[in-house]
């Protein structure tokens, strides 16, 4: 690999190491330097160091940013095009959905068709999905049903490309964050290739995903973070603002696609208390002064982010008006705005009555509407009757009749209200068991009660009687279509129908467990309201006074998708991995094709590359130990040496915290976890790769003598950037496609390949 290290200037071997680009001290001392409090001036700073403006001051941290230039520029094209022709080549391919897609391609369909839908994530992704794929021409109506579905005359390519183009800027960023960091275009172009050649990359940045997206706006918000430490001695200039700016705004991309764009937001935080902290201490500056940093950080980085992630919801509002799929997961309230939903602009009879035809929905957020179907409960789960269950979509099997606890069919002009104390008997419309208690256990809440569909046609036992409660109500007081808090006591057992949040096993169609519960404190659990009714001898009101308030959706949209996170649990023999698995590059996931006849894509990480990130994440830690040993003992390191410590200290210890704040939380989560939550941290991961070899080559003279020590570093380079493209040679078939026999076959072109027997290409 070509040394470029900002052109070093060659007198003789012995003088090898003599730059005129800046050391990485003077660039990391804006960190721990007072700044001046003329925003124009940029002495302050350094004399407080106790350097000369002409030696450490602007004009010489200009004349060696001038010295950089050149070579950073074109390395930087060439880091380019090869992101580019990379991610982009063969991205048509293969025709078919491939693995997510079915989700985030139908996402993105939906906005097309302003069609509401359901996700746990935050809605920006999917909206930049659906705004490439109508730019591009596609017309919203390919219904993305399963992987394997071909496109035929589908317009894919633009949401597709637009992904790819997004994930062709991490190397970039990648690239110009570690040149800020280190001041060497080696360390840079060590990162950038790491994560250009790296097949796990190239894959999911070629697909309908939301991860390329999230992570374009996870390293754009680092390089602005780090281009704005840069400013330091610019204190509220344009390029100063600038960089501020942009990092809010960025902050806030990361977080509107994934809740995990958090972790971003803790790194920026971080590096802002210090920056403030710093600040603090610099006695040149004033109170005033030291306010005004902090209301612009405020400003740029609390207040920006804040108002842009409310937007993007109040569009995603504006944008999804029509009734959908995701109705059910929300509140009748919310349901009412939604044009095609029953509930909008509707007229329904006001108060529930004898003989009417209703939905019963709880009021937990997702709690879903009480259900039943011909299924029964296997064998060994409570008594054998027919499966009760609670479903987030709107069904013929939600339909509920509401009887007399003895009917009279002789009942004639308009029907007898539903009170608070009255008991009732709730027929299921289409199978006609009656909803039913008994003191068997529930299937996953052991200390509750299993609720059945039992007997048939009106015929039952005392174990089928409710009471109905309004709450806060007394009796006699009727029961309010929508408005009412309702509870249905169980008379034979004093317990309450309860919706507990819980998924059932495949056995339950992984609807929500639906029980009678022996506490009787009043919980959202335990409450329903009557949602849909049917009552022809009734006459209706309008519901449209129902419509909530923008924060009210917004604040019940984050409580529904904070609770869909945490119920994605590990399903019955669903894939899924640990995160210790991860940075070993353990296993992969299929994006497409499982046999020999199909197209097969293989999600896995180029294995050099992910174990030379591994062995230098140890590297780095030994190292730093290894300079902090020496500097605590006293030991001459000299100015070179003291240099690359503060590299890996300051820039190194930013991207080591990225890395463990992208990793390490992922070990707390309870929720199912696949392989390409780690991307993220891989590209931390890979940038302190590229600082930490760069540093280890350049300390090569520390054992050897010149130019033995220079020969060492050449060949430490070559060797590197050769074991990089030779492994992205023979295993670039996993990005852009295989077919034949499976490793494991014979006859496979890949099974020499197959490193690891947990790899399944």
């Amino acid at each position: 690999m070509a040394k470029a290290e900002c052109t070093p200037k060659w007198n003789t071997l012995a003088l090898r190491n003599r730059k005129t680009c800046p050391t990485p001290e003077k660039s990391f001392q804006t960190t721990f330097t007072p700044v001046s409090k003329d925003k124009n001036s940029q002495t302050a700073g350094h004399l407080a160091g106790g350097d000369t403006q002409s030696s450490n001051g602007p004009s010489g941290q200009f004349l060696a940013r001038e010295s950089i230039e050149s070579p950073s520029k074109v390395l930087l094209m060439l880091v380019a095009g090869l992101s580019f022709s990379t991610r982009l080549y063969m991205i048509t391919e293969p025709p078919h959905v491939c693995w997510d897609e079915t989700h985030f391609g139908k996402m993105g369909s939906y906005y097309i068709n302003r069609t509401f839908f359901f996700d746990v994530h935050p809605p920006l992704g999917k909206m930049l999905i659906g705004l490439a794929g109508y730019m591009s021409g596609y017309d919203g109506t390919f219904p993305f049903i399963k992987p394997g579905d071909k496109y035929e005359n589908q317009n894919y390519w633009g949401m597709r490309g637009f992904c790819a183009t997004l994930g062709s800027f991490l190397p970039i960023f990648a690239y110009l964050i570690v040149l800020e960091l280190s001041n060497s275009c080696t360390a840079a172009i060590i990162a950038a290739t790491l994560l250009i050649f790296d097949t796990g990359c190239i894959t999911i940045s070629q697909y309908i995903l939301l991860d390329p997206i999230l992570m374009f706006f996870i390293m754009a918000a680092v390089l602005s973070m780090v281009k704005f430490n840069q400013q330091r001695y610019r204190s509220f200039s344009a390029s100063w603002w600038l960089w501020l700016v942009l990092t809010g705004i960025n902050l806030a991309g990361a977080l509107g696609v994934k809740f995990v764009g958090l972790f971003v937001i803790i790194l920026v935080g971080r590096n802002t208390i210090w920056d403030l902290w710093r600040l603090l201490g610099d006695m040149s500056l004033s109170l005033v002064d030291i306010a005004k940093h902090f209301l612009a950080r405020a400003f740029a980085l609390i207040l920006l982010p804040l108002i842009l992630y409310v937007t993007i919801f109040a569009v995603h509002f504006v944008v999804l008006n029509k009734s959908g799929p995701g109705d059910g997961f929300f509140s009748s309230a919310f349901q009412s705005r939604l044009i095609g939903n029953n509930l909008h602009n509707a007229s329904m009879p006001e108060y529930l009555a004898f003989g009417s035809t209703v939905t019963i929905k709880n009021l937990r957020i997702a709690g879903g509407y009480l259900h039943s179907h011909w299924h029964l409960y296997p064998e060994g789960v409570g008594a054998r009757q027919q499966q009760v269950t609670a479903y987030l979509h709107k069904d013929y099997n939600n339909l509920w009749v509401v009887h007399r606890q003895q009917d009279n069919n002789s009942q004639s002009g308009n029907p007898d209200l539903v009170r608070h104390g009255d008991i009732v008997r709730l027929e299921h419309k289409e199978t006609t068991r009656n909803l039913h208690s008994h003191l068997h256990e529930a299937p996953l809440t052991k200390k509750h009660f299993q609720v059945t569909g039992y007997g048939i046609n009106g015929t039952g036992d005392a174990n089928d009687l409710w009471q109905v409660e309004v709450c806060g109500g007394q009796k006699g007081d009727p029961v309010k279509v929508l408005r009412s808090k309702v509870r249905f006591l169980h008379r034979a057992t004093g317990c309450v129908l309860y919706s507990s949040g819980k998924t059932l096993p495949k056995w339950g169609w992984e609807q929500i467990e639906v029980t009678c519960s022996p506490y009787l404190k009043e919980t959202p659990s335990s409450q329903w309201n009557i949602e849909d009714h049917i009552n022809p001898k009734l006459p209706n009101i309008s519901l449209s006074v129902l419509k909530p308030n923008f924060l009210e959706i917004l604040l019940e949209s984050h409580i529904v998708m904070f609770r869909g996170n945490s119920g994605l649990k590990p399903k019955d023999n669903e894939m899924n991995s640990k995160p210790w698995h991860w940075p070993i590059n353990y296993q992969g996931l299929r994006f497409s094709g499982v046999n020999a006849t199909e197209y097969r894509v293989y999600l896995l990480g180029n294995p050099v590359v992910w174990w030379i990130n591994l062995a230098s994440l140890g590297l780095y830690l030994t190292m730093v130990a290894v300079a902090s040993i020496a500097t605590q003992r006293g030991f001459s390191l000299g100015q070179q040496r003291i240099e690359h410590s503060l590299v890996l200290v300051r820039g190194g210890g930013l991207l080591m915290l990225g890395w463990l704040l992208h990793y390490a939380p992922f070990f707390t989560m309870g929720r199912i976890l696949y392989f390409h939550h780690y991307f993220p941290a891989m590209l931390f991961s890979s940038m302190l790769t590229g600082l930490t070899l760069d540093i280890l080559f350049r300390s090569a003279d520390l054992l050897l003598h010149p130019p033995y020590s220079y020969w060492f570093q050449r060949a430490g380079q070559l060797l590197l950037l050769f074991s990089i493209l030779y492994s992205f040679y023979l295993f670039h078939p996993l990005s852009y496609g295989m077919t034949g026999p499976l490793a494991h076959e014979p006859g496979s072109a890949m099974a020499d390949l197959k490193w690891m027997d947990s790899w399944e290409f």
